[in-house]
């Protein structure tokens, strides 16, 4: 494992909410590390918005975003129990599971997992959602990745939770609702772009991001003026 990488990524994951901080870059940033340094194939972050209710906010690619939102769809699956009850869910063999959560098994094979751990995201009693990690192939996690995962989960919650001020409650739930705002824009900024240039949906968000990060721009703000065409973004629908 580089450890390198995993010493920057503690550090980025243990940034604070500030007024610039955009959620959405934060989340696929814990995505893409999960794969990048833990033994999954792919990786997703639930989390509940103002009414309770799970949200998919990040995935490391377009399929598992797509596997997420079958869970939400369906109301089963290892992360929704996750969510609920607060603690992780190992299922090495997801065809062991296939009474359990019969929709969801049949999906993620589809989809091309075999194995998933669903780990809180939590501090204390509260639980705001779930980090999601998915393996192709089934058999046991490694000893040493799983509290790994638990701690990149937890560093993310801590700077999610952050007290700032006696507001926190409020502040997260406002922060949460432009965070699922901003997600609706990103979908349909990615969906006209990937028309546009003839390349899939995963390739338009890769494009969006880097022409939001190489200009030092919100994401969600590169998306809306993508989306209305209210000003020149050169390079990016080219």
């Amino acid at each position: 494992m580089n450890q390198q990488l995993l010493a920057k990524t503690f550090v980025e994951l243990a940034d604070n909410l500030v007024a610039d901080f955009d959620l959405i870059d934060f989340l696929r940033l814990l995505t893409d590390r999960c794969v990048g340094m833990l033994d999954a194939s792919a990786a997703g972050v639930l989390l509940a918005d103002r009414d309770g209710k799970l949200r998919v906010m990040a995935a490391s690619d377009e399929q598992v975003r797509l596997l997420e939102l079958f869970q939400l769809q369906n109301d089963e699956g290892p992360c929704l129990d996750c969510f609920r009850t607060g603690t992780p869910v190992i299922v090495p063999d997801l065809t062991r599971e296939i009474a359990r959560w019969p929709r969801f098994v049949t999906a993620a094979h589809r989809s091309g997992f075999g194995a998933v751990q669903a780990l809180p995201m939590r501090l204390r009693d509260e639980t705001v959602g779930a980090l999601n990690l998915f393996r192709a192939t089934p058999g046991p996690f490694d000893l040493a990745a799983t509290p790994l995962a638990q701690a990149l989960a937890d560093v993310a919650t801590i700077s999610l939770l952050q007290q700032r001020s006696s507001r926190r409650s409020t502040v997260l739930n406002e922060q949460l609702q432009t965070a699922l705002n901003s997600r609706v824009l990103i979908e349909q900024a990615k969906g006209k772009l990937a028309e546009r240039r003839g390349i899939d949906m995963e390739q338009a968000f890769t494009a969006l991001r880097g022409y939001a990060r190489s200009h030092n721009r919100r994401l969600s703000d590169v998306a809306r003026a993508f989306i209305d065409d209210s000003e020149p973004l050169p390079g990016l629908g080219a």
